[in-house]
């Protein structure tokens, strides 16, 4: 689109070898930008950018490891020119309770989804505020609403809406724009892989029939390259998670009515126990991250 805002560019994008964050790449990339993609996964992460329209800068990286971020983000610079939008997508999960979970696994995940995005914004605030450009961090239903069974996920997300309002309120005299995207269910393969393990599958059926919906990459990806346009402050796909902020306070009595009768028999059938990781980009993880 040769009237986007985003057209010559440099757009940064974690978590950009599969799922949300490769749908979303490529949509930017077709409205013209320049990208460069971080992930863990170099194989999948160059796969991705080799379906781009013209070049794309693929960058293995553990964000969760400042020093390589930064050199990283040295090689964007010098490649592709300062960055003026940063995604921040990456993320991890793992399914199971919390008393039964493995405290590294339970870490990383925060390490990851939590202090990742921290680094990701530190490493490219200079070139935002040089740019005057736009920061993005991917949130989640599970930033309104936590759910059983994913304590470590909620509480990263929970953290990284906490971080964003926090980042935005700092930098908003600088010119930066600060937004965060709230998202539902989404069809990655962490969110297949989760739907695998019972008692996560049985929980999401008993949410709401608009709340258990899985919605496509490529659907949310461009509703995200919309609002990264338009340096929107905030915004949710599907847009009812709009109602799910107002009325968040109701949501945790909701869940532990509902989830109160289904636990009971899910514990009695042994069905509750820890995934680890989940999906490729876990696997991809667990392969590469640095030992606890």
């Amino acid at each position: 689109m040769s009237d986007s805002p985003l057209k010559g560019r440099t757009v940064v994008v974690t978590g950009a070898a599969r799922g949300t964050g490769a749908a979303l790449a490529k949509a930017l990339a077709d409205r013209g930008a320049r990208p460069a993609l971080l992930d863990h996964d170099e194989p999948a992460l160059r796969a991705v950018a080799a379906t781009m329209p013209g070049a794309a800068l693929a960058l293995q990286v553990d964000i969760t490891d400042a020093t390589a971020l930064d050199e990283a983000g040295e090689e964007i610079r010098r490649r592709l020119g300062p960055p003026s939008v940063v995604v921040a997508d990456a993320a991890v999960a793992e399914v199971g309770p919390f008393a039964l979970s493995d405290p590294a696994t339970w870490r990383r995940v925060i390490e990851v989804n939590l202090i990742g995005s921290a680094h990701t914004a530190r490493t490219f605030l200079p070139d935002l505020i040089r740019t005057a450009g736009y920061h993005l961090q991917i949130a989640s239903l599970a930033s309104i609403g936590a759910a059983p069974m994913m304590s470590a996920y909620c509480a990263s997300k929970s953290g990284v809406e906490a971080f964003t309002h926090t980042l935005r309120a700092e930098l908003a005299h600088h010119g930066v724009a600060v937004g965060i995207a709230y998202l539902s269910w989404t069809d990655t393969d962490m969110i297949r892989d989760a739907d695998r393990n019972t008692a996560l599958r049985e929980l999401r059926a008993h949410m709401p029939p608009p709340a258990r919906r899985v919605h496509p990459a490529d659907a949310v990806a461009a509703r995200l390259v919309h609002a990264v346009e338009r340096r929107r402050t905030a915004v949710h796909t599907p847009a009812w998670l709009r109602l799910a902020q107002v009325g968040r306070a109701a949501i945790p009595p909701v869940v532990l009515r509902r989830t109160r009768h289904v636990l009971p028999g899910l514990e009695a059938a042994e069905s509750l126990h820890p995934t680890g990781l989940l999906g490729a980009g876990g696997h991809a993880d667990r392969a590469a991250a640095p030992p606890p």
